[in-house]
């Protein structure tokens, strides 16, 4: 039997379910709810499952969990970690969806009243759904809690839940647990970490695997634009004003970088909203309900506070940042073209980023397609459009009438085509302002024809500098690596070196957070990146790569530039070495 032809009524569900599954309009289960929903029905087995978010993972434990619950028996019957509080009270509201009446179902994580909580788990519930934290403080503080004689041990979204760092939690509550439970585990994907943790206390289980397939970019549009991290957020900007309705997730990788695109797009009069972990819970609910309620139209958030976001009919997910593992970028990407419908997932890529959107490609076993970012002229052209066509449109409808009056009035002692010019003047004079964009350069600032940027550095041979170990210290701070490195110059105060013109971005970025008045590190303002000559001395030219520099003397005369010879460590030969002198000097390595 195909998984076009299978249907609900061939899994062996009860009636009564049945019915509630086809009053919501569903008949064919997806991979993952085929062969959970067998499996768990037919043999009781453990099971081990894996397949991408928004596969229809909740259904497919829930439905058989339904099936199975005992109305006549006093106590918790199923236990489901979540690893956030938004994935909780969605697989909590998903379940009780598909429930006869009679099924008692408590929600308990952080944020909410926990005496609420105690009163519902006095009244023996027959499903709890919590986050770990939550759930332990009910099991080891308030005692409250009693899952001793627990017939099902649900794990969702194990993989997240490691990364947020909830192992010994987890670890902790299955050892409450009875042995003779049956153990499900859900994941999108499978870590060393989740294949100990069922090995440890699954004891023998079935794996449900459900292949990734990339029938997905049949659905999704999938583009990437080529800037460097200062030009992201201009970049964004081009590409939702080019969007008509555009009603989207904007995923970031740190919480100040959600913090700060949020309130730059809120600047430019657009609906966005910002939800990362440190919001406090009541304030991420209210900003979830309007995101999907389509009051806000753009969500800027991080992995950890997008779980749980089910919304069908996103028309965008943009990569702000590209995540570090590929399969987060299937998974963000499936939050878009949901219920069959067509989406696009756009990602802002820098030269640093390279290797991830190769495994990407490689994972999803396609070439993305490169873009150029929209030119303003465009830009400001299309919204022109759209608004001329919005005008047009509301000439055609109702509820003009209390504008009229204001309008015969304007018209009566002014030209009309003024009066028009002037309400586009007062309403749109910044959005159709083209100086009103930034530009996007193809290259930083200060950058020779080899694609390197000078750098200047506030530390020197004073504070302990050397070559090696101010790659470290550089390393350490911004947390990225450099690779290659040239002509690294250490003085008695500050220290020169040359860098990668995208990873000296990323550091000038860093550090301009860090203290906005005084950067530890800023451009080096120069003639050629390389220093100038001068009298009657000279100074040590130094090339790092990897595991070996080149070094040599950098020759002075009175108003000349002596020439010194580089090479770096060749990464894709796994070689290093070094050019000698022209003219005066010295060249060594080891």
């Amino acid at each position: 039997m195909t998984e076009q032809t299978t249907t609900f009524r061939d899994l062996g569900l009860s009636e009564k379910l049945l019915e509630a599954i086809e009053k919501k309009g569903y008949i064919h289960p997806s991979p993952i709810q085929a062969c959970v929903i067998r499996l768990l029905l037919k043999w009781e087995r453990n099971i081990l499952g894996q397949a991408q978010t928004g596969t229809g993972k909740t259904a497919s434990f829930g439905l058989p969990l339904l099936d199975r619950l005992d109305m006549s028996k006093i106590g918790i019957q199923a236990l489901i970690l979540a690893p956030t509080r938004e994935l909780a009270i969605q697989v909590a509201t998903e379940i009780q969806s598909f429930a006869e009446k009679g099924v008692k179902i408590t929600l308990i994580y952080g944020g909410q009243n926990i005496r609420d909580e105690v009163m519902a788990l006095k009244k023996w519930p027959h499903i709890v759904v919590g986050t770990p934290g939550r759930v332990i403080d009910h099991l080891t503080v308030k005692k409250t809690l009693k899952v001793a004689d627990l017939d099902y041990f649900i794990l969702d979204e194990a993989d997240e839940m490691l990364n947020i760092g909830f192992k010994e939690e987890v670890e902790k509550i299955l050892e409450y647990t009875p042995e003779n439970k049956k153990t499900l585990l859900f994941s999108a994907t499978m870590p060393r970490e989740i294949l100990s943790i069922a090995k440890k206390y699954m004891g023998d289980y079935e794996t449900v695997k459900i292949e990734s397939k990339t029938t997905i970019s049949d659905r999704i549009t999938q583009m990437y634009y080529e800037v460097s991290p200062r030009n992201k957020f201009e970049a964004l900007s081009r590409v939702i004003d080019m969007t008509d309705d555009f009603y989207g997730i904007v995923f970031c990788k740190t919480k100040m970088d959600t913090d700060e695109v949020a309130a730059g797009l809120i600047a430019r009069g657009l609906k966005a909203e910002g939800i990362h972990g440190d919001i406090e819970q009541k304030h991420r609910e209210k900003i979830l309900g309007r995101f999907k309620a389509g009051k806000s139209k753009i969500l800027v958030a991080t992995d950890v506070a997008a779980r749980g976001i089910d919304v069908d009919n996103l028309s965008h997910v943009v990569n702000y940042s590209l995540p570090d593992n590929a399969e987060i970028y299937t998974h963000r990407i499936g939050r878009t073209a949901r219920a069959w419908k067509t989406g696009t997932a756009i990602s802002f890529v820098s030269k640093m980023d390279t290797r991830k959107l190769f495994a990407i490609e490689r994972l999803l076993k396609q070439k993305i397609k490169k873009e150029q970012v929209p030119d303003v002229k465009d830009v400001v052209t299309i919204q022109k459009k759209r608004l001329a066509e919005r005008i047009t449109e509301n000439i055609t409808v109702w509820g003009l009438e209390k504008f009229i009056e204001l309008a015969s009035e304007l018209t009566q002692e002014q030209d009309i085509t003024q009066v028009l010019a002037a309400v586009l003047k007062d309403a749109y004079e910044k959005r159709f302002d083209e100086s009103s964009y930034s530009s996007i350069q193809e290259r930083g600032p200060s950058i020779s024809p080899t694609g390197e940027q000078r750098l200047f550095i506030a530390k020197g041979k004073i504070d302990g500098m050397t070559p090696w170990t101010l790659i470290q210290f550089i390393e350490s701070e911004v947390g990225t690596r450099l690779w290659d490195v040239w002509k690294i110059d250490i003085f008695e105060k500050f220290s020169y070196m040359n860098v990668q013109a995208e990873v000296a971005a990323a550091v000038l970025d860093f550090y301009k957070a860090q203290n906005s008045r005084r950067p530890l590190v800023v451009e080096a303002k120069g003639r050629d990146g390389g220093g100038s000559g001068f009298s009657g001395g000279g100074r040590w030219g130094y090339s790092w790569g990897g595991r070996g520099f080149s070094s040599g003397w950098r020759g002075g005369s009175s108003g000349g530039s002596g020439k010194f010879s580089y090479k770096s460590w060749d990464s894709r030969g796994g070689r290093w070495g070094f050019w000698g002198n022209r003219g005066q000097g010295y060249s060594g390595g080891r």
